[in-house]
């Protein structure tokens, strides 16, 4: 079975186009190095819940948008792998994100799927 990465966060609205160029320079870094699929997804029916939601989750403000991502490997062992690689790859370098986003309220994690139809 595969192994997914699965990543909630929230991006000012101003940042829109900034976050899709870097997730464009991401995406291809990890395709290139294995990924399967890199998929990027903004919020488009995400209320806020009286008690739990993804805005809640990442404290995403009125002028923020939620962003639901996810990559998806071959295994766990290819993900360390390609993760690795990843983070040593020349376009991935730099402080650049930090004027697009707030990392300290992204929510991600491994995840192995326990059904795949």
């Amino acid at each position: 079975m595969t192994y997914v990465d699965g990543f909630v966060l929230a991006v000012p609205k101003a940042n829109i186009e900034a976050y899709k160029e870097m997730a464009r320079t991401a995406g291809d870094v990890w395709k290139e190095l294995g990924a399967i699929d890199y998929v990027e997804c903004i919020g488009d029916d995400v209320p806020y819940g009286e008690l739990t939601s993804f805005p809640r989750a990442v404290q995403a403000r009125d002028d923020e948008v939620v962003i639901f991502s996810w990559i998806t490997y071959p295994s766990r062992e290819k993900r360390d792998e390609i993760n690795a690689k990843v983070m040593k790859d020349p376009r991935m370098q730099g402080d650049a994100w930090k004027d697009v986003l707030d990392g300290k309220r992204m929510i991600y994690g491994g995840f192995r799927p326990f059904l795949e139809l």
